[in-house]
């Protein structure tokens, strides 16, 4: 939405494509932040925003299903609505922003006893009353469930200032709750320090574990017991709880097919890959289609936005043209001697050449990435690289074997 809104804002037509139902994505759960924003109120006002704004189309309950076209000229295929009526959009550049979402664990009896719960499912059973910390006198948070481990070697980057934020939320509520974080390692980047700081001034305790030896939990008549190795008294400790909350990842949306559809790479973990880290942080390798938000990776509601306006700033650098030149080094095929052999539409990394309905094969000029992979491959010589044609680099060879002798 906030990209959707950037754009729009100057004077540009968005047609945001909505998955669900509904807009707001994650944010609809999250109802307070560690600097005490009224974040439902935020999420209202850009929701309101974006429904009214008069250049900004939204299709909620909606599919993407093919994509095709180049930078400047897309053309992409909507299943909209229960119906799953078909439909076409036009457009000039492309963000993807498909989020994330919760790790559902299958440890620590998490779907098999009411009292352990998500971090996420804590703050909205607190927001809507489903909870009340008044009646409680102990809290146990378990963190880095489903990250950090061989599975998903990638630490999900908010799950110790969301721990920490619900922490001290309890401890607004009722200040004599006694809430426990079970730890591998607390990492609350940036200026989030203070509000860890804060939080063991206000009694929340802290005890590490390590992977090798990670809490259990046991159920009987009297509730939760959680047992941990302290690493500071090298012996274990039994916690009885009234609730078990549990940081867990934060994973990517189901985006391998979209990955397909838009040409565009993922990592090892299913996240979306940057074309580069330093350089080119929210484009793709495809031309004209950009990343932001959860989609990329886990981040702070703060980094998502301020992703969302890269994503836009990159975007209009394309938008504002009204002509887009291709690169010179551009791959081209000389249909006399073309055979079809379909060796260059197999060997192209980026899916580029197609055969002609008269029997030879066409490479569009504005989607040819430069790579030579076919011109390597084509066992006819019918295609070339510009400005690397065989006789240029066989005379460059010449005069540098001259230049040599001489």
């Amino acid at each position: 939405m906030s990209g959707a809104l950037g754009l729009a804002d100057q004077g540009f037509e968005v047609t945001l494509v909505e998955k669900e139902a509904e807009l707001g994505g994650n944010l609809r759960g999250v109802h307070f932040t560690l600097s005490n924003d009224d974040i439902q109120e935020y999420l209202g006002q850009m929701r309101t925003r974006v429904l009214e704004h008069p250049l900004i189309q939204v299709i909620m309950d909606a599919e993407v299903v093919d994509h095709s076209g180049t930078v400047g000229n897309f053309r992409t295929g909507i299943m909209v609505g229960p119906a799953m009526t078909y439909r076409t959009v036009e457009h000039g550049i492309t963000i993807l922003a498909t989020g994330g979402e919760e790790y559902r664990p299958q440890e620590y009896l998490y779907g098999d006893h009411p009292q352990v719960m998500t971090q996420y499912e804590l703050e909205g059973n607190i927001a809507q009353g489903r909870v009340d910390p008044k009646t409680m006198d102990r809290v146990v948070m378990v963190q880095c469930v489903g990250s950090r481990i061989p599975e998903r070697p990638y630490c999900s980057r908010i799950c110790c200032s969301v721990a920490i934020k619900n922490a001290l939320k309890l401890k607004d509520l009722n200040p004599g709750l006694d809430v426990h974080i079970l730890y591998r390692d607390i990492r609350t980047y940036g200026l989030l320090e203070r509000y860890y700081t804060e939080a063991r001034q206000r009694g929340v305790m802290f005890t590490r574990y390590t992977l090798e030896e990670p809490p259990t939990v046991t159920v009987d008549d009297h509730g939760l017991h959680v047992r941990v190795k302290d690493q500071h008294l090298g012996r274990d400790v039994t916690l009885g709880a009234d609730a078990l909350v549990l940081s867990t990842a934060v994973l990517p949306r189901e985006n391998e097919e979209l990955a397909t559809l838009f040409k565009v790479q993922r990592t090892m973990d299913g996240f979306f890959l940057e074309a580069h880290m330093k350089l080119r942080p929210v484009d793709f390798a495809t031309d004209g289609v950009y990343m932001c938000g959860l989609a990329h990776g886990p981040k702070r509601i703060e980094e998502t936005l301020s992703q969302a306006s890269a994503a836009v700033a990159r975007a209009c650098t394309i938008l504002s043209r009204d002509e887009l030149e291709v690169g010179g080094v551009i791959a081209r095929v000389n249909e006399d001697e073309c055979a079809a052999c379909l060796i260059c539409v197999r060997a192209c990394p980026f899916g580029i050449p197609v055969i002609h309905e008269d029997g030879y094969s066409v490479i569009d000029p504005a989607k040819c990435r430069g790579c030579g992979t076919c011109v390597a491959e084509c066992p006819q010589k019918a295609i070339e690289l510009q400005h690397y044609r065989d006789r240029q680099l066989m005379a460059k060879v010449t005069a540098l074997a001259e230049m040599g002798g001489g």
